[in-house]
């Protein structure tokens, strides 16, 4: 049997791993599914169609999957997707999606969310994401893998954050954020190239090289964004690294951040 405490109250129609963990008067409701290894803290909350793959730590006082915070939701049975070894901080809070928003909240593996940071309806998260104490995602936001979003940072909904993109503490994000790119400021502004996680990574010398390159082209010289797209993608096409980051700015539909 799974080992939950007597003071816990799990829903008998949610199916728990024989392995998962939950602590002192934390509550599972009944449409909860919880992978092996999982363990729930005390006082936690989990609710809402909600399912946790493996390995996942979620600490006391956090509230994964409850309805979202938003008027047009009417109690439709959409779903909150968890993957393995993410670790939910105390009092975080991941809410379930919303029908006009595809109806899934999805998080990938090994993700750190904090204390107190937030993650709305119809989210989409990578892999090996950091949000840090007080982080907030609105709601559907796309955020890539290995994205680092400082403590008090926030993010205008229909966003998107591209892969190994640093958004600095307090930052407050209203449009697009390429890929490793670093983000600060109110309204946030590109301020950099996230060079120390691009090495962190296993980038090359040569790989961060032409992504310095394509960052200057396209940020610090006098060429309008489509020319420097055309000259970035007839010079350095074939290079998966740079194509990554001409890709999602060609495809924003709200706007980058410049």
């Amino acid at each position: 049997m799974s080992k939950i405490h007597p003071t816990a109250i799990v829903h008998p129609e949610a199916q728990l791993d024989e392995s998962v963990e939950v602590g002192p008067y934390a509550i599972i409701g009944s449409k909860v599914r919880i992978g092996a290894g999982t363990k729930i803290g005390a006082h936690a909350v989990v609710e809402g169609r909600t399912t946790l793959g493996e390995r996942n730590r979620v600490f006391h006082f956090a509230s994964v999957g409850a309805m979202p915070q938003d008027l047009k939701y009417a109690g439709e049975d959409t779903q909150l997707v968890i993957g393995d070894d993410n670790q939910i901080r105390e009092f975080a809070t991941l809410h379930i999606g919303t029908r006009g928003g595809g109806g899934v909240t999805q998080v990938g593996n090994r993700n750190l969310f904090m204390a107190y940071s937030h993650v709305a309806h119809d989210c989409s998260i990578g892999n090996g994401c950091v949000l840090a104490n007080s982080a907030a995602l609105a709601g559907h936001v796309k955020v890539g893998n290995d994205v680092t979003f400082g403590g008090l940072s926030a993010v205008h909904q229909f966003t998107r954050i591209g892969n190994l993109a640093f958004i600095a503490g307090g930052a407050m994000v209203a449009m697009d954020v390429p890929p490793y790119c670093t983000a600060q400021g109110d309204r946030a502004e590109l301020v950099g190239l996230n060079t120390v996680g691009l090495s962190r990574h296993g980038y090359s010398e040569e790989q961060i090289a032409r992504i310095k390159d394509a960052y200057k082209v396209l940020f610090r010289s006098k060429l309008g964004l489509n020319e420097g797209l055309s000259k970035l993608k007839a010079e350095y096409g074939g290079h998966p690294e740079v194509e990554l980051f001409l890709d999602f700015i060609g495809d924003s539909k709200r706007g980058i951040t410049r």
